[in-house]
């Protein structure tokens, strides 16, 4: 699977590709294989994302994991730019309990694309996440405070 890896101001990223999709954003990691025009893409939206010229990624993703974690992640999907919704919010819609809400956005594949980091504890407080509580803090930053100009593609 054809891996890039860029720098971003939350850090290094490792974006990985399998047949079209996107499947995977990680902290760290390597460079795999051929650069395909969808990594291109996947490293110039990130860029615009920190750059503050992005609100909304558009970008094919496969999330592998259980019906349940797709669900999870079709929901955070959902949370607008600049917007913020609790474990408790997405377990009521789905059913299901904030702790399951929880392990399942802790198993997000593809953080950031997939805004995890959207996702709260119902005080308002920043739980895990996979680049760490700081990261989190600043992504939610970043959108809170440029989340008034036109969201693009």
């Amino acid at each position: 699977m054809p891996a890039v890896l860029l720098d971003s101001p939350f850090g290094q990223l490792s974006v990985v590709e399998d047949d079209g999709a996107i499947t995977r954003l990680t902290w760290g990691g390597k460079a795999d294989g051929d650069q395909t025009d969808l990594l291109r893409e996947a490293g110039a939206q990130l860029r615009a994302y920190g750059d503050k010229q992005l609100t909304r990624f558009d970008l094919p993703l496969r999330v592998v994991g259980s019906e349940f974690q797709r669900a999870v992640c079709d929901a955070m999907l959902e949370i607008a730019f600049g917007e913020t919704r609790t474990y408790g919010q997405i377990a009521s819609d789905l059913g299901a309990s904030p702790q399951a809400v929880g392990n399942a956005c802790g198993g997000n594949p593809i953080p950031i694309i997939i805004p995890c980091h959207r996702v709260i504890g119902s005080t308002g407080k920043l739980t895990g996440f996979g680049g760490g509580i700081p990261t989190k803090k600043a992504l939610l930053k970043l959108e809170l405070e440029h989340s008034q100009f036109p969201h693009s593609a």
